[in-house]
């Protein structure tokens, strides 16, 4: 009788001690081209644990890759792309692409220095009736789990322009958010990879946080 209350126990320890599976995953956009979409190694996973410890989200620890031909575009709640090259939508991967932001999804489009001049003509095939339109500070984006009420923050200088974010509504739905002069995504790397302070890079990863969050709630 011992023998099996103390099997029981034991079986029950373990089915709580059992790590949860991931909820979901997020994913890095593998694009046409021939820009360096997979830039940024570290970032993602860094962002990723940041959300987990601070948002309590459970994604997977590493992030997916995704083509926007592909069938399981369509099981990402967000997606990152990133870059600082040529850009090249297809016409049925910018169809599709446009299927998954009116559908629910959204993406992070983040100019590592270069991409502006490329991915502006591309994301007009995808929404030729749309124009991005720069976000202000009191968007909802910028106060989410962080506050930021001066909008995004500066993690790299480039030419010292001041940074911008640009969204595209959909039918009053922010569909697609646009970091230019930012280098958002350099700041989520791992500290050491550059010679920002560890304020630039927690900065960073909070406004990165501000992004998942507002994916996931916003209607």
């Amino acid at each position: 009788m011992l023998k099996n209350a103390l099997l029981v126990f034991l079986l029950l320890f373990a089915t709580a001690a059992a790590p949860v599976a991931p909820s979901f995953r997020i994913a890095k956009l593998h694009y046409g081209g021939g820009g360096d979409w997979y830039a940024n190694k570290t970032s993602l996973p860094n962002l990723i644990q940041f959300c987990n410890q601070t948002l309590k989200t459970n994604i997977a620890p590493e992030e997916a890759t995704v083509e926007l031909d592909n069938p399981e575009l369509f099981t990402y709640p967000f997606v990152h792309m990133t870059g600082h090259g040529n850009v090249v939508f297809t016409d049925a991967e910018a169809k599709n692409l446009r299927r998954y932001l009116t559908g629910g999804g959204f993406l992070h489009i983040d100019d590592n220095y270069g991409l502006d001049k490329f991915i502006r003509p591309e994301m007009k095939k995808v929404f030729p009736e749309l124009e991005f339109v720069e976000l202000p500070f009191s968007h909802p984006i910028y106060h989410q789990k962080f506050d930021f009420p001066k909008g995004l923050p500066k993690v790299h200088e480039h030419e010292g322009k001041r940074p911008q974010g640009f969204g595209l509504l959909y039918k009053g739905r922010l569909v697609c958010f646009y970091t230019f002069e930012c280098d958002l995504g350099n700041g989520w790397e791992d500290v050491g990879t550059y010679e920002d302070p560890p304020a630039t890079h927690e900065a960073a990863l909070r406004m990165g946080a501000n992004l998942v969050a507002y994916a996931l709630t916003q209607d």
